[in-house]
C-alpha cells in the first residue's frame, strides 16, 4: 500500500493530540492567571506613580514603554488563545471513539493554563526577571508555527476522516482527501438511515441530509436555544461567585487577612485542576462508543442520548455549587471551590462537545463563537447584581444567591429536552418497525 505521509497515521494522530494539549495548556488561556502577573508587575513598579521620566538617568523609559504595550499585548494573547482552542478542538474528529473526551480535555487544558503566570510569579520570587520569563515563553511559541505546518490541515478536519486522510506537509496528496465528496457520501448515507427509520424529528442541523442544514436553521433550532439558556445561566452563576468571592471571604473570616489569604490560595490551586476534571465529562459522553447501535438508531442519536446525562450532571453540579456558596459557613467553602472548578470544567467542555454533536462540523466555529458571545451578553447582568449587593443588601449576597439557585433550576430544561427528543426518536423507530412487520 502506498504511503501517503512521512509518519504512520496512528503516530501522527497521537502527536497532533499531545502537542495540542501542550499548546492549550501553555498558551491558550494564560490570561486567566492575570492576577499572578499583576503581582509581579506591581513588584517591578510598572503601575507605580514613580514611573515618570528621570531627567538625569531617564531610567524609567523602558518601563513606560512596556506599560504602554502591556494591554494591547494582553488583548492579542486573549484573542489568539481562544483561536488556538477553537482550532485544536477539531482534533477530536481524528478520534471518533473518544471525540468528546478529546474536546473536553482541550477545554480543561485551556482552563488550567492560568498556571503559566503563576509559574512566572514563583520564578520572579526566586530572582528570575519578568523579561527573561516572557522571552522564554515567546521563544517556546515557535511550537505554533512548527505544528501549523507539520500537524494541522489547510482547512478543517472532517468527521469522520476518510481513508488515507492526510494533513500537514502531505495535505492533499491522497486521492481520498476529497472532503466535500466524503461529506456528501456521509450525508447521503445519513439520509438513507433517516428514510429507512421513518424519522422526521431529527435536529434542524442534520435534517436536510444531502443538503446540509444552513447556519440560520441551526441557530433557530430548539437545541441551540435551550443550549444557550443552559450555558448563560450557569456561566452567570460562576461570574457572580468569582466577583463576590473576596468580600464573601472577608465577611465570613471577620476580616482576618491571614485566613482570607489561606482560602484565596486554596481557590487559586483548585482552578488549576480543570485539565484533570474536564476529561471525565468527555468519558461520560463517549461511554456508548464501541457498542452496537439500536436497530435504526443513528450515531448522532446515540451521541445525543449520552450527552443528555452530561448536561444533567453539569446542571446538578451548578445547583449543589450554588447551594454551598450561599451557606455562610467558612469551612464549607472548600467544598464550594471543588464544586466550582468541577462544574466549570464540565460546563465549557460539555458546551463545545454538545455543539460538535448536535450540529454540522462546518458550522462549529460560528455556532461556538455565537453561543459564547450571546452568553457573555447575559453575563453583563452580574453588574446590576453587584450594585444590588453592595447597595441595598449591605454587602451580603445571600438573597441574590438564593435567587440564582432558583434560576439555576431552569438549566435542567436543556437535558430534559434532549432526553425527550431521544425517547421520541426511539418510539418512532419502534412504531416503524412494528408497521413493517405487520405489513410483511
Amino acid at each position: 500500500m502506498q504511503r501517503y505521509d512521512w509518519l504512520g497515521a496512528g503516530l501522527r494522530y497521537r502527536l497532533t493530540l499531545a502537542t495540542g494539549v501542550l499548546e492549550c495548556l501553555c498558551f491558550a488561556g494564560v490570561l486567566f492567571g492575570y492576577a499572578s502577573l499583576v503581582f509581579v508587575l506591581k513588584e517591578d513598579g510598572y503601575f507605580s506613580q514613580l514611573c515618570v521620566s528621570d531627567p538625569v538617568t531617564n531610567s524609567t523609559g523602558p518601563i513606560l514603554a512596556f506599560s504602554e504595550l502591556l494591554f494591547p499585548a494582553l488583548s492579542f494573547i486573549a484573542v489568539g488563545g481562544i483561536l488556538l482552542l477553537l482550532t485544536n478542538m477539531q482534533v477530536g474528529n481524528l478520534f471518533a471513539a473518544h471525540r468528546s473526551t478529546v474536546i473536553t480535555l482541550y477545554n480543561g487544558a485551556f482552563d488550567s493554563s492560568a498556571c503559566v503566570f503563576l509559574i512566572i510569579k514563583v520564578l520572579h520570587e526566586q530572582g528570575i526577571s519578568l523579561r527573561s520569563s516572557l522571552l522564554v515563553v515567546s521563544f517556546c511559541s515557535a511550537l505554533h508555527l512548527a505544528r501549523t505546518f507539520l500537524l494541522m490541515p489547510r482547512t478543517y478536519i472532517p468527521y469522520t476522516p476518510p481513508q488515507h486522510y492526510t494533513y500537514g506537509l502531505n495535505c492533499g496528496k491522497s486521492n481520498s482527501y476529497n472532503v466535500e465528496r466524503f461529506e456528501g457520501t456521509r450525508d447521503g448515507a445519513m439520509t438513507s438511515l433517516q428514510e429507512s427509520s421513518g424519522r422526521d424529528d431529527v435536529p434542524a442541523a442534520r435534517q436536510d441530509g444531502t443538503q446540509e442544514a444552513s447556519f440560520r436553521s441551526c441557530v433557530l433550532s430548539w437545541f441551540f436555544l435551550w443550549h444557550l439558556l443552559w450555558l448563560s445561566i450557569i456561566q452567570l452563576r460562576h461570574y457572580l461567585f468569582i466577583g463576590t468571592l473576596n468580600p464573601m471571604l472577608n465577611r465570613l473570616a471577620d476580616n482576618d487577612p491571614d485566613l482570607v489569604s489561606q482560602y484565596t490560595n486554596a481557590f487559586a490551586i483548585t482552578q488549576l485542576c480543570g485539565v484533570l476534571c474536564a476529561p471525565w465529562n468527555g468519558l461520560i459522553m463517549d461511554r456508548h462508543k464501541g457498542k452496537p447501535l439500536a436497530p435504526g438508531e443513528t450515531e448522532q442519536e446515540a451521541d445525543l442520548n449520552s450527552s443528555s446525562l452530561s448536561l444533567f450532571l453539569t446542571s446538578l453540579q451548578c445547583l449543589l455549587f450554588s447551594v454551598c456558596a450561599s451557606v455562610p459557613l467558612l469551612p464549607l467553602q472548600y467544598t464550594t471551590f471543588v464544586l466550582q472548578v468541577l462544574n466549570r470544567s464540565f460546563l465549557y467542555g460539555g458546551n463545545a462537545a454538545f455543539i460538535s454533536i448536535a450540529f454540522p462540523a462546518r458550522h462549529f466555529g460560528k455556532l461556538y463563537g455565537l453561543v459564547m458571545s450571546m452568553s457573555a451578553l447575559v453575563s453583563l447582568l452580574q453588574y446590576p447584581c453587584f450594585t444590588l449587593v453592595k447597595g441595598a443588601l449591605g454587602g451580603d449576597p445571600f438573597f441574590v444567591d438564593v435567587a440564582l439557585i432558583v434560576v439555576s433550576l431552569l438549566g435542567f430544561m436543556h437535558p430534559a429536552y434532549v432526553f425527550t427528543h431521544c425517547r421520541r426518536a426511539a418510539r418512532k423507530r419502534e412504531d416503524s418497525a412494528q408497521k413493517d412487520v405487520a405489513n410483511s
